[in-house]
């Protein structure tokens, strides 16, 4: 069987990682989560205070030490799935609080990161055989991507979703705030400069609001062997 690229794009909060990750290895592919290197740099940028007080970022600092950014993947055993680590340590935890959702648009934002981001995205699909999801995947990353799907659903079921899976962490969340969050991530994600938000004209669209978990990934599968061959 031909090994292809799986490009996931969608809006924030549709469940793209999640997706990917079961179809990733359902069918015995690599996955990569590009929304948690983006995640990944904006942790490293609050930690190292480069967010001031009116909430912008230190563009020029954060382009100094923009090469000082490792970002891997790593197995856990006990999920099944890979972890994201920034500098060798485990951050999955961390990338997936408030504080980093609510400015990781402006990260994403900032053309130096996207190109660092987007060559090291590039390099990981050369062997094909990969589900990768997130921002711009099929309209920048990999253009040329044999199966594309785009993913959306409504803004109360997003946030409902994230507001959901915090709790299961035991992490503190508000619906409101969420909500919140979630449309402002939209605006800022379809209204930047760089590489807006948008669906490529060949990609799928899902709209997986109403659908359960299997179908769902009955649906992926259906869309994966028909881009096989199968």
């Amino acid at each position: 069987m031909k090994k292809i690229v799986i490009a996931i794009d969608g809006f924030s909060s549709c469940g793209k990682s999640t997706m990917a990750k079961d179809l990733a290895r359902e069918i015995g592919y690599i996955y990569v989560d590009t929304g948690a290197m983006y995640r990944s740099v904006t942790l490293y940028a609050l930690r190292n205070n480069m967010f001031g007080d009116d909430g912008k970022v230190d563009e020029a600092r954060l382009h100094d030490a923009i090469d000082n950014i490792e970002i891997a993947f790593r197995l856990n055993d006990e999920t099944g799935r890979p972890d994201t680590l920034l500098n060798g340590v485990c951050v999955e935890k961390d990338i997936r609080g408030l504080e980093v959702s609510s400015k990781v648009s402006l990260i994403a934002a900032l053309p130096f990161v996207r190109e660092k981001l987007v060559k090291e995205q590039q390099k990981m699909g050369l062997a094909k055989g990969i589900v990768m999801d997130g921002r711009d995947i099929g309209t920048v990353v990999f253009p040329q991507a044999e199966l594309k799907i785009f993913v959306t659903a409504s803004a109360e079921v997003r946030a409902q979703r994230r507001y959901d899976e915090l709790m299961a962490k035991g992490m503190p969340a508000d619906f409101e705030d969420i909500l919140k969050n979630v449309q402002e991530r939209d605006y800022m994600d379809s209204h930047r400069a760089v590489s807006p938000l948008r669906k490529a004209d060949d990609a799928i669209e899902l709209d997986n609001s109403h659908m359960t978990i299997a179908e769902q990934k009955a649906w992926l599968m259906e869309k994966f062997k028909a881009a096989v061959g199968e």
